[in-house]
């Protein structure tokens, strides 16, 4: 490459206003959709780069941080950053950035739709209909659940997970949560919610339980065989999080047996793959990782990461970056 300019990688087509804005200040290169989901081709490519503009799918491991010679600066298009080395981008002086806020309401949204979806049974009564079985209204078709006066558990109530209490209380619901920390005694009283110090406890009690935690090593299957049998039979589950934070055959074991009543996924452990019995099982509703796609989130998300980069190649100094996670 020849240019005096930095040049930036972005690893997936991404909204042209962003890739516009980044063009200001360097040489862009886009991906082709998928080629940098393999460390090989980022290992040979990154060389040649000043900046890289990575999706959840982009593993920026240590072998690929360490052939970042020029490397000053790596901005996740995403709130999480689990497919990051952080400790090695340290080791190596790259900073790294992330795009928080920007995803919440839109998530928010997503997982209430999710929720009316999976409690009405949406998914299963409109297939009946274009299979040609509907013929008139049926007194005992599709019951569901009632969502006021019922429970709803959220494990990890960030800001998506208090977006998401906020709408379910407009609904009836009630509020149960567990979070590393409890959340302002203000925002409690907001949402009149619950705090459960053990989330084993909040499941049992919960009829919807929602998962928006991050990925750790303490949440690395959170939902296993021995929480699934805390949960009543008739409650659904919900994920919006990260796919690991659920073991997937044991959550399809459950469906299969009948022992919750349902769930909604909208990520999976081995992105792009599904497991193949959660694929057969019943009352499921699985989606391709959507969760912050609207149009307005998508670009903001992408402003977000690129103003972190055009910051660090400026040169500004770390406090005038608020989305940076490792200096």
């Amino acid at each position: 490459m020849s240019s005096s300019k930095p040049h930036i990688l972005i690893t997936e087509p991404i909204p042209e206003r962003v890739i516009s804005f980044l063009q200001e200040v360097g040489e862009v290169t886009v991906g082709e959709k998928g080629t940098y989901q393999s460390e090989e081709n980022l290992i040979k490519d990154i060389p040649d780069y000043d900046a890289l503009l990575c999706m959840l799918s982009t593993p920026v491991s240590e072998n690929v941080l360490s052939q970042g010679k020029k490397l000053k600066v790596v901005a996740n298009f995403a709130v999480g950053y689990d497919n990051i080395d952080v400790k090695a981008a340290q080791k190596y002086n790259i900073k790294v950035a992330n795009t928080p806020d920007v995803l919440t309401e839109a998530c928010g949204d997503y997982a209430m739709g999710l929720l009316l979806a999976l409690s009405r049974k949406l998914k299963e009564a409109e297939q009946y209909l274009r299979d040609g079985k509907f013929n008139g209204w049926e007194p005992l078709g599709f019951l569901g659940m009632e969502l006021r006066g019922r429970t709803l558990g959220i494990i990890g109530m960030g800001r998506i997970g208090q977006a998401f209490a906020r709408r379910a209380r407009a609904f009836g619901m009630k509020i149960i949560y567990h979070n590393r920390s409890r959340i302002a005694p203000e925002i409690e009283q907001e949402l009149d919610a619950t705090y459960f110090p053990n989330y084993k406890e909040l499941t049992a009690k919960s009829d919807v339980l929602s998962l928006n935690c991050p990925l750790t090593k303490e949440t690395y299957h959170l939902v296993d065989e021995a929480l699934l049998k805390l949960m009543p039979e008739h409650a659904l589950l919900i994920n919006i999080s990260r796919g690991a934070v659920i073991d997937e055959e044991a959550l399809a074991n459950a469906l299969h047996r009948n022992s919750i009543a349902g769930t909604a996924l909208d990520v999976f452990e081995e992105e792009p793959d599904v497991h193949p019995k959660l694929l057969s099982a019943p009352n499921t509703l699985l989606l391709p990782h959507i969760a912050s796609a609207t149009h307005k989130t998508r670009e903001a998300i992408g402003m977000l990461a690129a103003k972190a980069i055009t910051s660090v190649l400026k040169g500004r100094h770390d406090t005038e970056i608020p989305n940076l996670i490792s200096p």
